[in-house]
């Protein structure tokens, strides 16, 4: 791919100074910049690359005044860190576009249709009665189980395993590993002390513009469906379990556990390795820390929660500077029972 400053330019709403008529076909780093690349410039403690780099292009906001003489051409945009944003999708989109036909060997049931300008890749497996939309990419070694509905513009990555029934909408993408509909951890115990396996027979659905990371699973329902709703991005190595459901547009970052029946609300931020107990209800707009293990329900929307087992996150913050001060205090009691 190859394409003028100019033409960037455009792309991006913005203004070039230098030669338009100069051409790119890479994305670089500003510190390692080299001629036919394109960088960016929104951290000003990075501003002394500017005036070393080879690189072709930088993007730069409207209103940076440099220092120094430099190089290369400016494309000078509202704000440079969204303007490259703006690139990247973009680059990501065409490169995506690309990849169309079909791969052998591969497999599709004569009983499942897929719309037109869809990838197959080597290996991928399609099984019976699905629905597939236009502008799906299936990569290779990808399986897709029976009956499975996936809409328009998916990208389902090397390696994916979607089980029976899944419903995926619009936009998703699904990255290399991840586990979509696995049983459930449903287990009967036993008078002799063993357990016998629930039957799992519900299913997933994913709405729409949803992301889901690497290695990440989500078990399929005991009856009824687990639930990704729309705008949800799942990092990788994530565990959903059977019957959660997930609120609009919320995110969880990796090593997340989710257990059983547990609902999340919307634009809620999970971070890295927190622990959710099952059959309780997370409200809308809250934050959950990192590490940080919830019990019980949530029901005041907007609270940010730290700790384990979790507590609001200023009750938590004076209880820790407490704690880190238990020698001191300690010693100053000792001080005043001998006094006494």
């Amino acid at each position: 791919m190859e394409f003028t400053v100019g033409q960037l330019a455009a792309l991006l709403e913005g203004k070039a100074e230098g030669d338009e008529n100069q051409t790119v076909n890479r994305l670089d780093k500003i510190q390692d910049g080299k001629s036919g690349g394109i960088s960016f410039l929104a951290n000003e403690k990075y501003e002394y690359f500017l005036y070393e780099t080879d690189s072709t292009a930088v993007i730069v906001s409207e209103d940076f005044i440099p220092t120094k003489s430099y190089k290369t051409t400016l494309i000078r945009v509202k704000d440079a860190y969204a303007g490259f944003t703006k690139l990247l999708e973009a680059y990501t989109q065409f490169t995506k576009a690309m990849v169309v036909g079909v791969e052998e060997p591969s497999f599709i049931h004569p009983s499942s249709v897929i719309g037109e300008n869809c990838y197959r890749g080597a290996f991928s497996y399609i099984g019976k009665n699905c629905q597939l939309g236009q502008n799906v990419k299936i990569h290779p070694q990808a399986f897709i189980g029976n009956n499975v509905k996936m809409g328009d513009n998916c990208i389902i990555h090397s390696g994916v395993k979607i089980n029976t029934d899944t419903q995926i909408g619009n936009n998703c993408e699904i990255l290399p590993g991840a586990v979509i509909g696995a049983d459930g951890f449903g287990f009967a115990p036993q008078p002799d002390g063993t357990f016998k396996a629930i039957p799992q027979i519900g299913n997933v659905i994913l709405e729409d513009d949803v992301r889901i990371g690497s290695n990440t699973t989500i078990d399929c329902a005991t009856m009824g469906s687990t639930i990704i709703r729309k705008g949800v991005k799942i990092d990788n190595q994530v565990h959903i379990a059977h019957n959660v459901i997930i609120g609009e547009n919320t995110v969880i970052a990796a090593q997340t556990g989710i257990s059983g029946s547990t609902e999340i609300g919307k634009n809620c931020v999970i971070a890295g390795k927190a622990g959710i107990v099952g059959h309780i209800k997370i409200a809308d707009h809250t934050t959950i820390g990192a590490n940080t293990g919830i019990s019980k329900s949530i029901k005041k929307s907007g609270q940010t929660l730290f700790g384990y087992m979790s507590m609001d996150l200023k009750d938590f913050l004076r209880s820790y500077a407490l704690f880190k001060n238990l020698d001191g205090l300690e010693k100053r009691i000792k001080e005043l029972e001998k006094k006494g």
